[in-house]
């Protein structure tokens, strides 16, 4: 259940970034450690750039362990999949719906991205991050592919807190 993100949220969110984070609509996922990891961004940036990535995963642990996993193959290997798995190919259709749907309930009507999520869905798989921010967001069992690369991911949140400041901690 996504919620509004609290100053000390956008500034453990601006840690985790390097930058001050643009357009924050909601926290999506708190890593175990507390903090934010995965964020909703809304379809259109307030500067009026049209943004198809609705769930970002901010926490740099989470990215850089995903980071390492995407040089595996897994991409390479799931996507090959499609072709022979139609009930696999079906269910990554249906998390493309499930992230268009979620990220059009916002009632902001962008043209220049409908049909278009991110990750590669619903055809393609080219983005780990993006598959696996939504399946944090989502829940398991929404998208598989982001479901594969969460489980092959080792515990990153168990080395440091995702930030570097201890005024940013979650309440």
């Amino acid at each position: 259940m996504s919620e509004k993100p609290t100053p000390v949220d956008l500034l453990a969110i601006e840690q985790q970034l390097g930058r001050t984070p643009r357009d924050v609509h909601a926290i999506a996922y708190r890593c175990p450690c507390g903090n934010p990891a995965v964020v909703e961004t809304p379809p259109r940036l307030s500067d009026g750039t049209p943004f198809p990535t609705f769930y970002y995963a901010t926490c740099p642990r989470l990215t850089a362990s995903i980071s390492t996993l995407e040089t595996t193959g897994m991409m390479a290997a799931q996507e090959a999949r499609l072709s022979t798995d139609p009930e696999l190919a079906g269910a990554y259709a249906a998390a493309h719906d499930d992230y268009e749907a979620a990220r059009s309930a916002l009632g902001i009507d962008v043209p220049e991205v409908k049909g278009i999520t991110a990750g590669g869905m619903p055809t393609r798989v080219k983005c780990l991050h993006s598959l696996v921010a939504h399946s944090l967001a989502a829940g398991e069992g929404v998208n598989p592919f982001g479901d594969e690369a969460l489980s092959a991911l080792p515990q990153w949140w168990l080395k440091d807190p995702c930030t570097n400041n201890e005024n940013t901690e979650a309440k």
